[in-house]
């Protein structure tokens, strides 16, 4: 339902493809302004789906499912990017898509996403596109190692990525990857990683969130510190370069950029974009405390075209994720009054699974290390 200005009325239903944390999160975001959520995954009891109004289980693939799904909503998003492009694009003839199945095509493709910045004189990681043993023996001899070899689709959280080091035989590389289409690049040494979200509506009006710090271990984000402890022309660079990538794409919701902080030749802070993702991000998922105006809720906002909330930070912040049987530690945490637990509703606490999150908050201007 569309009011006079376009934007979709409370009461509506949004329509979320995928069934994880972030679509968890944004349903509950979603319902505080008044919006039924109706969620479309293959999987049984997901976390979304546990604070739904409706729920369609279904492969991406099955164009019945989709479309009767597009059928019953007012507005489409998606929580995660490794939905085929095709059933997005399917799906726009018959609601919304916010974002469009163009951005998703850019964003689910690391040669598409590459391009597409560089495209835009935004600088990456030195890379070469590789679909052959032939292609990477090449691109090893261009860009040197160490490298990484990635494959273009569905790999995140350190999955479908090969380290490849001076006496690293590709064939066996290759193998390792499982051959497809990849991508080579040049190992960043970089000081931090950073990230920034971008919110933005359809008739064009942006938002950003403030500027964090990414810490990792073995591939999965570890923890976040809200502001990055960076200068702040540094910070601002780095938010118009999210920014300028929304709105290239014009997208509609919101995006997240990752980035690395490394010292060009004379010692001075350069950013080389990482990779983004057209959704909500565990980067921001800090702000559901830390700010007057979460992600999630933003997220709900500019898909339903409303107008965005404050990005203002009134704490800093430190979210830690709670990863496998770490979840099980629960009440410990909850011990401390001053953490802020969020758990997932996901009922196997495998290694390395995200099962939840804390965010630990503390006066702004603290700069808290975590």
């Amino acid at each position: 339902m569309l009011s006079k200005s376009g934007a979709i009325q409370p009461g509506s239903v949004i329509g979320i493809i995928g069934g994880g944390q972030l679509g968890r999160m944004t349903a509950l975001a979603a319902a505080e302004l008044g919006y039924r959520v109706h969620v479309f995954t293959p999987e049984q009891n997901s976390p979304t789906e546990q604070v739904s109004a409706h729920v369609t289980h279904g492969a991406y693939d099955d164009q019945d499912a989709i479309e009767t799904f597009g059928r019953s909503v007012d507005v489409v998003t998606f929580e995660f990017e490794n939905v085929p492009a095709q059933t997005v694009r399917h799906l726009a003839d018959l609601a919304p898509v916010r974002p469009s199945w163009e951005c998703l095509a850019i964003c689910q493709d690391r040669v598409r996403e590459k391009t597409f910045c560089n495209e835009l004189g935004i600088e990456t990681a030195p890379w070469k596109a590789v679909s052959s043993v032939e292609d990477l023996k090449a691109a090893i001899a261009e860009i040197g190692a160490p490298s990484i070899l990635k494959t273009t689709q569905l790999g995140y959280d350190g999955k479908g990525q090969v380290r490849i080091h001076a006496d690293t035989d590709p064939a066996n590389a290759w193998q390792d990857l499982g051959g497809g289409s990849a991508i080579l690049e040049g190992f960043v040494d970089f000081k931090l990683e950073i990230s920034v979200i971008t919110a933005r509506r359809k008739g064009g009006a942006m938002a950003s969130f403030d500027v964090v710090e990414n810490r990792h271990k073995d591939g999965i984000l570890d923890k976040t510190i809200a502001p990055a402890n960076i200068p702040a022309d540094l910070a601002a660079k780095a938010t118009a370069i999210g920014q300028k990538m929304a709105q290239a794409m014009n997208l509609v919701g919101l995006l997240a950029v990752e980035m690395f902080v490394t010292q060009d030749g004379y010692g001075k802070a350069h950013l080389l974009v990482n990779e983004m993702a057209p959704r909500p991000h565990n980067s921001g998922h800090w702000t559901q405390d830390g700010c007057k105006t979460s992600q999630f809720e933003q997220f709900v906002r500019a898909v339903a075209d409303l107008p965005l909330g404050t990005t203002e930070r009134h704490s800093d912040t430190v979210m830690l994720n709670l990863l496998g049987s770490h979840a099980e530690l629960w009440h410990q945490q909850l011990s401390d009054p001053e953490n802020k637990l969020h758990l997932y509703g996901k009922a196997e606490p495998r290694q390395g699974r995200k099962m939840g999150h804390i965010n630990r908050l503390y006066p702004k201007g603290s700069q808290p290390k975590g």
